[in-house]
């Protein structure tokens, strides 16, 4: 009978808890969401293949063949995913003692908090980390690079070639560096900026550099050209997980950029330990952070 109540009571206390976890962990915003796009993955990992496209089409002359081209294989962008789990057990005695509802519930709170960081930590780490090969994108150099190879032998750059905080010039700046990359050919793909992406120390700049009408700290009349010609589209996002306070991003219209993969949604499960008589309760998730194409992002690590 002790076994059939024991189950009983697991029963009744797991939907309360998936409940209770489920509201917690839906507090925290999903600000990787503002970064990336969202892919559901079949397997232990994702690769991407960047094709190089084709050159220029010439002219064909009257009576002459048709010139063909061959793609090429640019680089190759994986994912691995990783298994992100933890969990917590009530002891017997507390099941006894009727407190598991209290102190299930703050536990469940608090997994559920732990569970959501480590995911937008683990989002925020390619930008944290990308203005040096400490996280390379599929092209063998940083993700944020003034050279990164193109077939053709050119280079395209998503970096300023001097490092500079958020202001009027560097974000324009930005923007006209980002309409001149070029594809793997070397023809111009007319890229455009979305969105900025800060910590949250720079909300305050963002704002006036995006919502001013006029130039800021200025005594000129002249227009916010940033806000004028509409040039980031999106606005701007904080994300809390950005470890230096003067580094912006900004994500562009660029296909195949920044991506996260979900090999496992979120679960919530619950179990008995036979052996000591605890209540188990865990959560897990798989899932993957990275890029298939470095412009998909632009970023400056700021001047200091």
């Amino acid at each position: 009978m002790a076994a059939i109540s024991r189950a009983n009571e697991l029963k009744q206390l797991l939907p309360g808890l998936n409940a209770l976890f489920g509201e917690e962990y839906n507090r925290y915003e999903n600000e990787h969401e503002e970064i990336y796009v969202t892919e559901n993955s079949e397997r232990s990992f994702e690769e991407e293949l960047k094709l190089s496209g084709f050159g220029a089409a010439p002219v064909k002359d009257e009576g002459a063949a048709i010139t063909y081209d061959t793609a090429q294989e640019s680089f190759v962008a994986r994912y691995t995913h990783e298994t992100i789990g933890l969990g917590f057990s009530i002891t017997e005695e507390a099941m006894e003692d009727n407190l598991y509802v209290s102190v299930s519930a703050r536990y469940t709170k608090a997994l559920a908090r732990a569970m959501a960081y480590t995911k937008q930590v683990k989002a925020a780490y390619p930008l944290n980390n990308g203005f040096s090969t400490t996280f390379s994108s599929g092209d063998g150099v940083a993700l944020f690079s003034t050279a990164h190879p193109l077939v053709n032998g050119g280079t395209n750059s998503n970096r300023p070639s001097v490092a500079a905080d958020l202001n009027e010039t560097s974000l324009e700046d930005a923007i006209i560096q980002i309409g001149k990359w070029t594809d793997e050919r070397g023809l111009k793909i007319a890229a455009k900026a979305r969105k900025l992406i800060i910590p949250s120390d720079l909300q305050f700049v963002a704002t006036r550099l995006l919502q001013s009408d006029y130039r800021v700290g200025t005594a000129d009349n002249d227009i916010n050209a940033v806000k004028t010609n509409g040039v980031i589209p999106e606005g701007y996002s904080v994300n809390h997980y950005l470890t230096d306070t003067n580094a912006f991003f900004i994500t562009t219209d660029v296909p195949d950029g920044m991506k996260h993969f979900v090999r496992a949604p979120m679960t919530t499960t619950m179990d008995g330990d036979f052996d000591t008589g605890n209540v188990r309760y865990k959560a897990r998730e798989r899932y993957s952070f990275g890029v298939s194409d470095p412009l998909g992002i632009f970023g400056s690590p700021g001047s200091s």
